[in-house]
């Protein structure tokens, strides 16, 4: 192998792992103030946002392990496969947009009625008075590139934003204009599920002889 490929794949990997954490053990998770996952109960439609717009609706699905980790088991696992498997290309199209931490959500689209058109680069996000945009935005579906859904069609989608967006403050996300603040309403049940599973995890580590 040429020093050319060897210094690519050195860096290829370091952008892997720099963009997109890998899974970690409930010790490191702890020691970064995360959770470990595992102990969580909240399903995926607990963390999701909606936002209805006549053409169409949209479902935001954060990726990131200060959400998902508060998730139950089955409910989390699809999650982590999909953002491990598709890390590469995360890392890849962050790189390319200058990008050396990102935010990773999935979207899905609805069809609305028919021939609804929709525009995916207008989803915004404001976290601490910052808006923030798709630098990237890597289909999972092949009608997602067509950027029109018939009545009751879908397309996923996997969102890559700039890395700043803190979910355990108030976050504001917004179509053209149409506006879903359920996010912010929903921070009381999302901290008291981080506080349990904290406790649960602590629970398991502790010794038998000091429970």
């Amino acid at each position: 192998m040429t020093t050319r490929r060897v210094v690519a794949v050195a860096l290829s990997f370091w952008m892997v792992q720099a963009i997109v954490p890998s899974g970690t053990s409930a010790q490191d998770t702890t020691a970064v103030g995360l959770v470990p996952p595992g102990f969580g109960t909240l399903r995926q439609d607990d963390v999701a946002v909606r936002l209805d717009t006549p053409n169409v609706k949209f479902r935001v699905l954060p990726m990131s392990d200060p959400v998902i980790t508060l998730l139950a088991p089955d409910s989390y696992q699809p999650l982590h496969r999909l953002r491990e498997a598709r890390s590469a290309d995360i890392a890849a199209a962050a790189l390319r947009m200058g990008v050396v931490q990102a935010t990773v959500f999935l979207v899905t689209a609805f069809g609305g009625q028919e021939q609804a058109p929709f525009e995916p680069e207008q989803l915004t996000i404001t976290s601490q008075n910052r808006m923030y945009r798709p630098v990237a935005i890597l289909p999972l579906s092949p009608l997602w590139n067509q950027h029109r859904l018939t009545q009751r069609e879908t397309a996923t989608a996997i969102f890559v934003f700039e890395g700043g967006i803190d979910f355990f403050e108030a976050l504001t996300m917004e179509y053209l204009g149409v506006m879903s603040d359920q996010w912010t309403q929903n921070l009381p049940r999302l901290e008291s599920e981080r506080a349990r599973v904290s406790a649960r995890a602590a629970q398991q580590r502790r010794p038998p002889n000091q429970i």
